[in-house]
């Protein structure tokens, strides 16, 4: 029988209050707390990748980065996140390497359901978020639940990406929808 860690990170129903899982809440707000009132920069990142669950050289985060769980965020090498990144990782995030995240980012893989009477009865769920090698989002992206997008995409500031690209495109809008190609 699957935990409900297990059952959440492979986007199933889930109990989001099992003690497993708040227990992990507590201690990354408790270590995300203690990282923030560090002077070193690079101390920081260094603490920080230690709760992903993997993540590549020349991580660069910038101060009120947030996440819920950590082992679901994978990270490539020579990433940059500019200042309050929050990665809600009830599934995997997974993101290429080369990337670059402007400030206010939001990757969201939980899911909420619409039915009112599955809302009371806190029934969630998530779906995985993949982001390829050599992306750039501008400030204040969102990208939502389920969402892979391909190589070398650039996503505009203020966008809400709600579906899935492919390679080489540039995303602006809520929702965001390709204005061109790249390369």
């Amino acid at each position: 029988m699957k935990t409900e860690r297990q059952k959440m990170t492979d986007g199933e129903s889930y109990e989001q209050f099992d003690e497993e899982l708040q227990a992990r809440r507590r201690f990354i707000r408790k270590q995300l707390k203690m990282i923030s009132k560090l002077d070193d920069n690079g101390k920081q990142n260094s603490l920080v990748s230690q709760l992903l669950g993997s993540c590549g050289k020349n991580l660069w985060i910038e101060d009120g980065l947030e996440f819920d769980y950590g082992y679901n965020i994978h990270i490539g090498d020579s990433f940059y996140g500019n200042y309050h990144l929050t990665l809600l990782d009830t599934c995997p995030i997974t993101i290429g390497d080369n990337c670059y995240f402007g400030p206010d980012v939001g990757l969201y893989t939980p899911v909420h359901p619409i039915d009112p009477d599955q809302r009371k009865a806190d029934v969630e769920s998530g779906k995985p978020i993949t982001i390829g090698n050599n992306c750039w989002f501008g400030g204040h992206v969102t990208v939502l639940p389920g969402v892979t997008l391909g190589e070398n995409v650039v996503v505009g500031a203020g966008s809400v990406v709600t579906k899935s690209f492919g390679d080489n495109v540039v995303l602006v809008g809520n929702p965001a929808r390709v204005i061109k190609t790249v390369k």
